[in-house]
């Protein structure tokens, strides 16, 4: 049998050559840094290389960043590892097993450089070089104060797998990049803060308060506000803070509003309702500074923390916002956030009643027991002469939208509607409440209808019905009449 001839002399078209080339200037570069004499490089690039390993490091990053206590550091924590997790499983299952690429020769590399324990996986792309992309940019594109910290971090590890001789250069890049794409890929799955926060308008005429001037500020020390409060008291030196109890809190902010330019309030989403309110009342701008678990209408408008507030008096930047208002007989009040008839009274009421025996949590999860499993329905509604059950009437201030995977938040502030949601009677209350969950944005399903209107009137609600508004439990007492109050608060909010 006869090989045909082949001319090894003649030189590669197309792609191969262009490949080539690329592996010999990769090789070219390689040896070009192994050359280097890299200053005070020798102590910290091998051992910054070796805690990198299995993540070590950037676990020990987001704790230090979590342990600041402020809400986006937390969410920086969080979304730097849920990127790097992303960017280790890419590289993990796709990438070492896509291009068996070796490691390279050391022969080059001066002997105090070279890792003790060297890697045995390929070599193509670089893990450690993804994970600290990952990992930073992650942080980044939800706190960019963050970032520039963890930045010259990551820049190092990525750096130190060349130095030590583990990887070509071209496998960091191309673990970088990786790192980069699942950082943004995990932002399209969970949007930022800054992606879903509310657009600043309308905007209000609101006075500047210079250190805090004219501003009154209530604090519910039931919700941990200490920090806050004392953060407050430095950054706005002229400002009063009053801190008080929760059966407290009523009484301060009408003594505050009697003496106050603006009304500031620092609590959860319960007390930032009582302190809307008043300001209703008195007519007096809002200032909000969240201090409780969950802080959605303060989150929802763009305030986070201390910094956020301080600036927007300092310079007199606000919007005007919508309020919802219901009334029951001679029962009437605002909401800010929701207000729902149904299962989730019932279950606020029962947890209330064990948490002070057995704990929050485990009585959150008692409650959801003992109410999912009733025998009976919490609510009927009566439409063309026939009467349905109904396990849960929702109604949100504002149009909700769910975000990629995350809960669903408010765009807007002041479109001037009721996002009233309703999840039909049946069998299995739970499965039929998830399943509204995940219908998410559809209008009409199986589980559940949705519609958007600016007033609303229930009749036929039994008396004794429960209803929760921003969190609060209180009875029916008749008809139940909910309504906007179009762009009828004034609240500081930072413009950009």
């Amino acid at each position: 049998m006869r090989s045909p001839d082949i001319d090894l002399t003649a030189p590669m078209n197309g792609a191969h050559a262009t490949f080539k080339r690329v592996l010999d200037l990769d090789s070219r570069l390689f040896e070009f840094a192994a050359e280097r004499h890299w200053p005070a490089a020798a102590p910290v690039l091998p051992r910054l290389s070796r805690s990198a390993n299995h993540g070590v490091l950037w676990f020990a990053a987001a704790a230090a960043i979590a342990a600041s206590r402020t809400p986006r550091a937390r969410r920086a924590a969080a979304r730097g590892l849920a990127s790097l997790s992303l960017a280790s499983l890419t590289v993990n299952t796709l990438g070492k097993r896509s291009v068996r690429r070796p490691r390279p020769e050391l022969d080059p590399v001066p002997l105090m450089r070279r890792l003790k324990r060297q890697p045995i996986t390929t070599s193509f792309p670089s893990g450690h070089a993804a994970s600290a992309a990952a990992f930073a940019t992650g942080v980044a594109l939800e706190s960019p104060a963050w970032g520039a910290v963890v930045a010259p971090i990551a820049f190092s590890v990525a750096a130190s797998r060349v130095y030590t001789g583990a990887h070509f250069p071209s496998d960091v890049l191309a673990g970088a990049a990786l790192g980069a794409g699942a950082a943004f890929a995990v932002r399209g799955m969970v949007p930022t803060r800054a992606q879903v926060a509310s657009p600043p308008r309308p905007r209000a005429d609101l006075p500047a308060l210079p250190e805090g001037e004219g501003l009154v500020v209530v604090a519910n020390t039931a919700s941990g506000t200490a920090d806050r409060a004392r953060a407050l008291r430095d950054a706005l030196p002229k400002a009063e803070v009053v801190e008080c109890a929760p059966e407290d809190i009523t009484a301060e902010m009408e003594k505050a509003a009697a003496r106050a330019r603006v009304l500031g309030v620092c609590g959860g989403d319960g007390t930032v309702n009582t302190a809307a309110a008043v300001a209703l009342r008195h007519r007096l701008p809002l200032a909000v500074l969240p201090g409780g678990t969950l802080n959605h209408f303060a989150y929802d408008l763009g305030v986070e923390d201390v910094r956020d507030l301080c600036r927007a008096l300092e310079q007199g930047d606000g919007v005007r916002v919508d309020i919802g208002r219901f009334t029951s007989g001679h029962k009437r009040g605002v909401f800010v956030n929701t207000f729902s008839l149904g299962v989730y009274p019932e279950l606020v009421r029962e947890r209330e009643r064990w948490s002070d025996r057995i704990g929050g949590w485990p009585a959150g999860v008692l409650a959801a027991m003992r109410v999912l499993r009733a025998d009976r329905h919490p609510l009927e509604a009566e439409f063309e002469g026939r009467r349905r059950p109904l396990w849960l009437l929702f109604a949100g201030n504002g149009t909700y939208h769910r975000m990629g995977l995350a809960p669903a938040r408010r765009k807007d502030l002041a479109d001037g509607k009721l996002d009233v949601r309703v999840v039909h009677g049946g069998r299995r209350p739970a499965l039929r409440l998830l399943a509204a969950a995940f219908a998410g944005p559809l209008t009409r399903s199986p589980a559940h209808a949705a519609v958007h209107v600016g007033r609303l009137h229930l009749t036929g609600v039994a008396p004794g019905t429960l209803l929760a508004y921003d969190g609060e439990v209180m009875e029916v007492e008749d008809e139940v009449l909910l309504e906007k109050l179009p762009e009828a608060l004034e609240v500081y909010r930072p413009l950009t």
